[in-house]
This record gives structure tokens, C-alpha cells and sequence, in this order.
């Protein structure tokens, strides 16, 4: 008599999990609405183009857009690069494409921008916040013609907590659509939080091809022999600065480490964007013969 009531209980689980997944979905989708081409307005890669030979590849974080990168994009534009910022596969859509893209995806999305960038300019460079760092460390260690890496509050050393999660996924998935993702304290400027493009949320396929990418980005640290320059802030809530200091310690090329304060792990527009921005600039005026 016991089976059928646990066969119905499973499939009244099952039938919440589908609901509370569609209604998060309908949230995401109300509030940021596609355009035909299924990308949210707004959320869109884009090219800037520069007045000499010099290109810059930018690469956003997980579940985030280029949009985290545009006031950096328009600084160094305007110091002569040109600024290549993709939207990386399963983002600025919809949450359930965020949940069906891989790390492998992302990994070559950005390793194609790379390549056109590579075959036009005489120099390039990457620069990666978040997630987008630990895929700049994998495509500078893969390719030795990039001539300068940033690395902007990488993504190179989950907690444990989000890499159990990470490992665990297809579990979790049958229980849990979507984890929050903590983004009100990413971002501590108001402001900026409001004009924001992330989803906010986490399906746990999406933890698991962020950790997967974070560790290939942790692997490609020791081969990488271009300058680098680390900017990371001390009240990130997801890299405690601890995590932050070993993150990055097996870096084989010249170095350049840096801290700002005031502002949450998405640097480029928090209150601190001008620091980083400043940064940036002065570390690109040094190695961008």
C-alpha cells in the first residue's frame, strides 16, 4: 500500500518543481522581455571600433551580461582600442537557456572571438571579469600571441558550497530548479544594481559549467607567461579575500596585483568602476606596444 503514495508524492514534487521553475522563468522574462532574435534588449554583445591595431577581447561573468562591461569598454576605446565584449552562449536570453549551456560552450564562443580578433590585429589582449577571467586565463595559456591578460575579480576558486553543488547538479536538478543568486550584494551602487541584466538566479546546470570553468581557468594559471594585472575588491561577497590572494598565486608572468574597497564582486560598475577603470588604463598604457 506504501507505493502508490510514494508514487504520488514524487509526482507532486515533480509537478512543484515544474511549476515553481516556470513561474521563475515568467518572472525573468516579464521583467526582462526577448526581442525576436531572443536576446533581452540591452543584453547584446558589442564591437567598438578603435583608431589603431590594438583589439580587446572582454569577457562577462556567469548569468551576467557585456553590459557589466560597457563603461570599461568606453574608457579604453577611447584611448585608441577596439573593444570586442560577446555574449556568451545560454546569456541575456532566457533562464532556461541559461541552463542548457556548457562550460565547453562558453569556452568556445570566446576562444572564436579570440581567433577573429588574433587574425586582424597586430596586438590583442584579454580582459575577464568573474567567469570571463577564468576563460581569459584558459585562452591566454592556450594562445601565446595575446599579449596581456586582466583578470577582474576572477572566478577561479568556488566555496565549497557552490562546488558541491556544482558536482552534485544532475541531483539537485531533480529537486531544485534555480538557486538565487545573491546579486544584491554583487553590486553595491543601487543605481547600477537597477540597470543590471543578470538573471539572478541559478539553474544548477549553470553552477556546474561555471565551476567547471573556473577550474580550467585554475589550470591554465602556471602556463601563462603574458603580463597580468589582478584587480579584485575586499568586500566581494562571493570571493572572501583570502580565496582571492591564493586564487591567482601560480601566475608565471609578470604580475600586477591590486584592491579596490566599496564595492561588491562586479568592479566594473560598482562604485569603484573609475579605480578600475584607472587601473586598467594605466597597466594597458605600460604593455600595449
Amino acid at each position: 500500500m506504501i507505493w502508490p503514495l510514494v508514487i504520488l508524492a514524487a509526482a507532486l514534487a515533480g509537478a512543484a518543481r515544474i511549476t515553481a521553475a516556470r513561474r521563475a522563468e515568467r518572472a525573468y522574462a516579464e521583467r526582462r522581455p526577448p526581442a525576436a532574435n531572443g536576446i533581452v534588449p540591452g543584453s547584446e554583445g558589442f564591437t567598438l571600433p578603435g583608431s589603431g591595431d590594438r583589439a580587446l577581447l572582454l569577457l562577462h561573468g556567469s548569468g551576467d551580461t557585456p553590459q557589466t562591461l560597457r563603461y570599461l569598454a568606453d574608457r579604453l576605446q577611447g584611448e585608441g582600442f577596439t573593444i570586442r565584449a560577446p555574449l556568451l552562449p545560454g546569456h541575456g536570453r532566457g533562464l532556461r537557456d541559461f541552463a542548457t549551456a556548457t562550460a565547453g560552450d562558453y569556452a568556445r564562443a570566446a576562444g572564436s572571438e579570440l581567433d577573429a580578433l588574433l587574425a586582424k590585429y597586430r596586438w590583442v589582449g584579454i580582459i575577464g571579469l568573474s567567469m570571463g577571467g577564468a576563460l581569459g586565463a584558459r585562452l591566454t595559456a592556450e594562445r601565446p600571441d595575446v599579449r596581456a591578460l586582466v583578470l577582474l575579480a576572477p572566478y577561479l576558486t568556488p566555496p565549497p558550497s557552490v562546488a558541491l553543488v556544482g558536482r552534485t547538479a544532475p541531483v539537485w536538478s531533480l529537486a531544485v530548479p534555480y538557486f538565487a543568486g545573491r546579486g544584491d550584494d554583487s553590486v553595491h551602487d543601487p543605481a547600477a544594481r537597477a540597470a543590471s541584466y543578470a538573471y539572478g538566479l541559478f539553474p544548477p546546470a549553470a553552477l556546474r559549467a561555471l565551476c567547471m570553468t573556473a577550474a580550467a581557468g585554475r589550470r591554465a594559471l602556471a602556463s601563462i607567461t603574458a603580463p597580468t594585472l589582478v584587480v579584485n575588491s575586499r568586500d566581494d561577497n562571493r570571493i572572501p579575500a583570502a580565496r582571492s590572494e591564493k586564487a591567482t598565486a601560480t601566475l608565471r608572468g609578470p604580475t600586477e596585483r591590486h584592491w579596490v574597497a566599496g564595492c561588491g564582486h562586479v568592479i566594473t560598475v560598482d562604485y569603484c568602476r573609475d579605480a578600475v577603470a584607472s587601473l586598467v588604463s594605466g597597466f594597458l598604457a605600460r604593455h600595449a606596444d
